[in-house]
């Protein structure tokens, strides 16, 4: 499975981004999904997860209460709504899927997209 994230880009500290992640090929809807970033210097870490019926999701501590992740399965594309950002989440984001498991490592994922930069300015 090949998986297209876009939606990054530029923003101010405060402002909101939404990330999207779609397939090509494959109906999304038997994979769970997950976000993960890196920021330079540092290790790739886990940011949200959804199941694959959407039905649960699971967040890092760091992005709860701001970052929001969906599924709308009919556009068969993952979401992460990114809200009041910080210049601490500014990072390389990542969208990884796999039909078996959901988990908060990136060796829980089979699959994984080319990466969306996400800066935020202060």
């Amino acid at each position: 499975v090949q998986l297209q994230a876009s939606g990054g880009g530029l923003v101010q500290a405060g402002g909101s981004l939404r990330l999207s992640c779609a397939p090509s090929g494959r109906t999304f809807t038997s994979y769970a999904v997950a976000w993960f970033r890196q920021a330079p210097g540092k290790e790739r870490e886990f940011v949200a997860a959804i199941t694959r019926s959407g039905g649960s999701s699971t967040y890092t501590d760091s992005v709860k209460g701001r970052f929001t992740i969906s599924r709308d399965d009919a556009k068969n594309t993952v979401y992460l709504q990114m809200n009041s950002l910080k210049p601490e989440d500014t990072a390389v984001y990542y969208c990884a899927a796999d039909r078996f498991q959901i988990g908060t490592r990136s060796g829980d994922y089979s699959y994984w997209g080319q990466g969306t930069q996400v800066t935020v300015s202060s």
